[in-house]
């Protein structure tokens, strides 16, 4: 949608192909929780909470640039919906409805003469001046001069995000990489005692990492395992290490404020009860305090106040997998980033453009989902603008645009 809204802005005939009932309808799950708009944080801290195999040096540096946080805020204010701040960064519409903004930005979209077409799933692309689109259901085929592809990842099956389009694009010779859930619990099998004593509670102000990567927040102690935004931020490194054969391990800094001095110190002399006198001097919450007392490590001869310390800084929590992709709020997987020019323009088709989930790039929760939807959607109809308005003049271009032996566009900087 912002694909088709950016490229009709520059005056092309635009027709978006939707294949499910009615279009928005991911963005329609992303309101339940009161539509996350964006992140209030600084745009360098901003583009690094973007990562994929393989992503381009700087990409979303510049992607931010062009369309920022504040762009994406001032867009929607645009549409009479007014946003807010909340204490944690996270942007939301002042309403926290998704509804409202959705049916305004249909709006604007049929207003700028974009034809909707619901109930047309694509089947295949047949490359040419102009390509021809084919889909199902009998649906008529199309012509177009250029192609936005934003097919989605693979988690929300039922809005239509079902990850089944790298069909479409296989006969061009495009590799995508598998799918896999990110931002999603984890499972793992508690010590019954977990469960007795810690099922459904949070731990709160609690730091986690996997391989490389960190991070503050909160997690869930749930029946099949955790669930939380601290989690779904080291969902990369925890798949990392399943990858390597290391096994997911998170591990949890039960008092990341406090260091281990500090609380070594808070035990003093203590030799009896440890567990209990570290819940209460350590002010541990009962899910901590579960944790604590039934995965930490037992040395030989027992804990002393160091290694319980120690524990508490660095306790081990050994996952299995990641719940079903289904299940997950986002999916990595996808377009590889080889396949893309600068522009995200596919380097072997040119004309055809792609944006969204459908790319190889994930991001935590907090408003970076959809602000990388919406640059992404930017780029890709400010691309295909260009492209269409060039003309014959694009004929160099197309002819150093062809692939090398290695599948890399030779001269991606001509479009710009």
């Amino acid at each position: 949608m912002r694909a088709a809204e950016t490229a009709a802005s520059a005056g092309l005939s635009v027709s978006l192909f939707e294949g499910m009932p009615s279009v928005g309808r991911k963005f329609l799950v992303a309101g339940r929780g009161g539509l996350n708009l964006t992140h209030a944080e600084n745009p360098t801290a901003f583009a690094e909470r973007y990562s994929g195999p393989g992503q381009p040096a700087g990409f979303w540096e510049t992607a931010l640039q062009e369309s920022s946080p504040e762009a994406f805020r001032e867009w929607a204010a645009g549409l009479g919906i007014e946003t807010f701040a909340a204490s944690t960064g996270r942007v939301y519409p002042v309403g926290m409805k998704a509804a409202p903004l959705l049916r305004r930005w249909v709006e604007r979209l049929r207003r700028l003469g974009v034809r909707i077409a619901v109930r047309h799933r694509l089947l295949r692309i047949v490359p040419g001046e102009p390509m021809r689109l084919e889909f199902d259901a009998g649906a008529a085929p199309v012509s177009a001069a250029a192609v936005i592809l934003a097919c989605g990842g693979a988690s929300w099956p039922e809005t239509g995000s079902t990850g089944s389009w790298p069909s479409v694009v296989a006969p061009l010779g495009v590799q995508c990489s598998p799918w896999e859930p990110a931002n999603c619990g984890w499972e793992t099998l508690w010590p019954d005692a977990v469960l007795r004593e810690a099922e459904g509670l949070p731990l709160k102000n609690i730091a986690v990492s996997a391989g490389k990567q960190g991070a503050r927040g909160e997690l869930l102690i749930t029946r099949y395992g955790l669930e939380g935004g601290a989690l779904y931020a080291v969902g990369a490194g925890l798949r990392g290490n399943q990858s390597a054969g290391i096994g997911p391990v998170l591990w949890v800094d039960l008092k990341p404020d406090v260091s281990l001095e500090s609380l070594i110190a808070k035990l003093g002399p203590v030799r009896r009860n440890l567990l209990r006198e570290a819940s209460t001097r350590w002010r541990l919450c009962p899910a901590a305090s579960a944790l604590l007392s039934h995965l930490a490590p037992v040395p030989e001869g027992g804990h002393t106040p160091e290694t319980l310390a120690q524990a508490a800084k660095a306790l081990p929590v050994r996952l299995a997998r990641p719940r079903p992709i289904a299940e997950a709020i986002s999916s990595a997987g996808g377009l590889a980033w080889a396949e893309l020019d600068s522009h995200l323009m596919l380097n072997r088709c040119p004309g055809v453009f792609a944006a969204g989930e459908m790319i190889d790039w994930e991001a935590p929760t907090g408003g970076y989902l959809l602000q990388g939807c919406f640059a992404t959607g930017t780029l890709a109809g400010k691309s295909a603008a260009r492209w269409v308005q060039e003309g014959p003049d694009r004929a160099d271009a197309v002819s150093r645009l062809r692939p090398d032996a290695a599948g890399r566009s030779a001269a991606p900087e001509k479009l710009a």
